[in-house]
């Protein structure tokens, strides 16, 4: 009964001290790092559950693509050093809708006007938001 006691009290210290998913981490920075950069209306999605491909996105627009792509360099910086490899990097040039890609988290950067085009939160719906402070 004494070993089911302390067993007991151990898995309930577990609990409390439970550790969020590296990836979910790397979002709430990435989310900060977008805010503290004034990118407008950061979110983060939780897509497990609902996609295979990816667990979370990242959402945020800027206000030009000077801004945009010294964001995604600096969120790519971070990702290397976190350990997150980068699969892929689209739409830099332009920076209309930069898109990052590190797996398990996806980066979004839009302009107001393909933001409200491509509707991301609209698409994926059912996908929860989750709180960037945690």
């Amino acid at each position: 009964m004494f070993l089911e006691g302390v067993w007991y009290l151990s898995k309930k210290v577990r609990r409390e001290k439970a550790v969020e998913p590296p990836a979910l981490a790397f979002a709430r920075s990435v989310a900060k790092l977008a805010l503290a950069r004034h990118l407008e209306d950061v979110v983060i999605l939780d897509l497990r559950g609902i996609s295979s491909a990816m667990d979370f996105f990242v959402i945020g627009t800027g206000t030009s693509d000077r801004q945009m792509k010294s964001v995604a360099d600096e969120i790519c910086l971070m990702a290397k050093e976190r350990g997150f490899c980068q699969l892929g990097r689209e739409g830099y040039r332009l920076a209309h809708w930069i898109l990052l890609d590190f797996l398990e988290v996806v980066v979004h950067l839009f302009t107001q006007e393909y933001r409200q085009y491509y509707d991301l939160e609209m698409l994926w719906g059912e996908a929860k938001r989750i709180s960037i402070e945690g």
